[in-house]
């Protein structure tokens, strides 16, 4: 499966993720912090409208999600990790054979554990061994 086919299966996949209520954003960042699929839902102004900040976001979010620690043995492998802000909760989902992660924000009132569930479902039957080089 080529570059191009990967994409679009994913930007299916985040489509299906905006149809999750409260969701604004969903969206596969690869691991030099560069959008591949995905993005916001229609009609969302997004509250950080400067694209450079975006982008040092997407990076800093990519080396939070696939940092290794020590913690992965004693703990389990990370499943998310979720930020709740005043104005947005920020989810980041690390893929566990690729470099790559699935970034989403939400309306502040959002249940993360509801939509972590739904997110986990809707990736679930990827087939296996699909992966992007971004």
């Amino acid at each position: 499966m080529n570059q191009s086919e990967n994409s679009e299966i994913y930007s299916a996949r985040c489509r299906e993720i905006y149809n999750e209520s409260g969701v604004r954003f969903a969206a596969i960042i690869n691991q030099d912090g560069k959008k591949i699929a995905g993005g916001f839902r229609d009609g969302v102004i997004p509250l950080e409208g400067d694209e450079q900040k975006l982008e040092e976001f997407y990076k800093f979010a990519v080396k939070l999600s696939l940092r290794t620690d020590e913690l992965t043995n004693s703990l389990g492998a990370l499943n998310y990790i979720a930020s709740r802000r005043d104005k947005v909760i920020l989810i980041s989902f690390p893929f566990p054979v690729t470099t790559n992660i699935l970034l989403i924000s939400a309306e502040p009132g959002l249940d993360i554990e509801k939509l972590a569930s739904k997110i986990v479902k809707i990736f679930s039957d990827e087939p296996i061994g699909t992966t992007i080089d971004g």
